[in-house]
């Protein structure tokens, strides 16, 4: 099984490497964070916030670090793999298409990672106010922490995924799913601005362990990490059930249909 992820994972960077322009415009897409920096930061200063406008500055940095390690789109692949009948050949091959999935967007991050360092080196020299050295822990489980939030992003929209099986445009429920995430996540307002309820709330759902709670870890924001690490791996049984539970009956609904 290693061989086999190796040898997809090494053939999935050298597709990567073919277009470097597009992944540096993919980097460059999600520089929404580095935008937000300035908005808050100013609004940090004329008024009163749980975060300093230097800590404004710092989060939306670690933000924009966090998209780079977590953008997922496997529900877009998969729901075409479905439609036009790429998956009967997949389900040939003698390993599951969840691991191609997975090993293209592996090789994805390691082919963007120069450019993410590239444009935060960039914007930090423009911008003052974001330099900051994290602590090396911090820095440690940070990173950690934003390499789990992806395994569960991606476990969501995989799961998601698995409605084309049933359904035609299976991505119209990510993207209504997205909504709440770009609210609920931290990705365009820092959870701690929140009135307390709502925090109350959204600390329940996936949604701030997506980007709020790695973010807030690289930039040295104090949070609960015990219950972070407890609501993020029970979101990732909840989903990793649901999902096999999918594959499972959706391959019989896709062998129903003459695959």
């Amino acid at each position: 099984m290693t061989r086999k992820l190796k040898a997809l994972l090494q053939a999935q960077i050298a597709l990567m490497l073919e277009y470097r322009a597009e992944v540096f415009l993919w980097a460059l897409a999600t520089a929404l964070p580095l935008i937000l920096m300035g908005v808050w930061t100013q609004a940090a200063e004329g008024g009163t916030f749980a975060l300093s406008s230097q800590e404004m500055a710092r989060y939306f940095l670690c933000v924009f670090v966090v998209r780079q390690l977590s953008v997922v789109w496997v529900i877009w692949e998969f729901e075409q793999d479905v439609v036009q009948g790429r998956l009967s050949f997949k389900l040939l091959r003698p390993i599951d298409p969840y691991w191609e999935h997975l090993m293209a967007h592996l090789a994805e991050r390691i082919t963007r990672f120069p450019f993410a360092v590239m444009l935060v080196a960039l914007f930090v020299l423009i911008y003052p106010p974001a330099r900051f050295a994290p602590e090396w822990g911090d820095l440690l489980l940070g990173i950690f922490t934003a390499l789990a939030a992806f395994m569960l992003r991606f476990l969501m929209q995989y799961t998601f995924a698995l409605l084309s099986f049933w359904i035609e445009r299976a991505a119209a429920v990510e993207e209504g799913w997205f909504i709440l995430y770009l609210f609920l996540s931290g990705l365009i307002a820092p959870l701690d601005v929140f009135p307390e309820v709502v925090r109350q709330i959204a600390f329940l759902t996936p949604f701030p362990y997506l980007v709020y709670f790695p973010a807030s870890i690289l930039a040295g924001i104090p949070v609960d990490l015990v219950q972070g690490f407890v609501v993020l791996g029970a979101w990732g049984v909840v989903f990793l059930v649901l999902n096999r539970w999918l594959w499972r009956r959706g391959l019989k609904q896709f062998s129903g249909m003459g695959a």
